[in-house]
């Protein structure tokens, strides 16, 4: 089962929600941020292997192109530009759709590879850890998302930590979850994407509940809108300053016995409602 931690913007505790969860259900984490992966500075896995992600790209033969610019045409994406006596490519604009070769009359495109980035997993004792990372400069996460979250163990229970926001990166997460917990925080900003975050997984027929995090009791931004919706709250996180030190540090907050009973609290919730 792949449950997947998401939420509108960042900075509200995906990662804090996601790797505590991990240890407590001893479920494999899988860290799909990919333009900011950190997660395993949390968990801290041992024997790392890695493995880099290619993508496929045109290139032109310059001695079979004859110029007609159909695949300039063809190109969605405007990965390729026709100059005076040759064919541009812009690779990192490329999508890899192969639509080039399929319009061009003379053959004169083949593919090649590039790597656009790098999968690293790991195990913490019985859990699997595995994360993916965006080369900087890339523009196009999704062949990382795919390769990370493909084959994961069917009968066990994958955490995926989800991107930030409701981009088509987190829809790709999405495609292969079953359950999703949306974490959000008291605040105008956190009302705000907690709403698109929930249209999102609605429109995907996805179930899910809600976790609040810096949790304040006289802090009524979500109230209305969660009593609205109907939204199911699997728990809150206290708003504590030593909770922050303690994080900044590394260090995960099940270590902090209030914190290890609201997470356990939490684990408890989630296999009744959702598991």
């Amino acid at each position: 089962m792949n449950i997947a931690v998401l939420s509108g913007k960042g900075g509200t505790g995906k990662t804090t929600i996601s790797t505590n969860l991990a240890l407590l259900l001893k479920a494999n984490y899988i860290d799909c941020d990919v333009e900011e992966p950190n997660g395993f500075i949390f968990l801290e896995p041992e024997y790392i292997i890695r493995q880099y992600v290619e993508v496929e790209i045109p290139e032109i033969d310059e001695e079979k192109c004859t110029l007609c610019g159909k695949c300039v045409e063809i190109c969605k994406f405007n990965a390729l530009a026709k100059a005076k006596d040759k064919i541009i490519l812009f690779d990192k604009l490329c999508h890899s759709c192969g639509a080039c070769d399929l319009v061009c009359p003379t053959e004169a495109i083949k593919f090649t590879k590039r790597a656009i980035g790098i999968i690293e997993q790991g195990k913490k004792e019985e859990i699997l850890l595995k994360r993916g990372i965006l080369n900087v400069g890339e523009p196009i996460a999704v062949p990382i998302l795919k390769e990370l979250l493909k084959d994961l163990p069917e009968e066990e229970i994958n955490l995926l930590d989800s991107p930030p926001g409701t981009s088509c990166n987190v829809v790709n997460v999405l495609n292969y979850t079953d359950i999703a917990i949306l974490v959000t925080e008291p605040t105008a900003f956190g009302l705000h994407d907690l709403k698109m975050a929930v249209k999102l997984v609605k429109k995907l027929s996805i179930p899910f509940g809600l976790i609040i995090n810096k949790y304040d009791e006289n802090n009524l931004y979500l109230k209305e809108y969660v009593e609205e919706e109907d939204i199911k709250i699997i728990g809150c996180l206290p708003y504590r300053r030593e909770i922050a030190e303690s994080y900044s540090k590394g260090k995960t907050l099940i270590d902090v016995k209030e914190y290890k009973n609201a997470f356990q609290c939490i684990a408890n919730t989630l296999k009744e409602v959702l598991l």
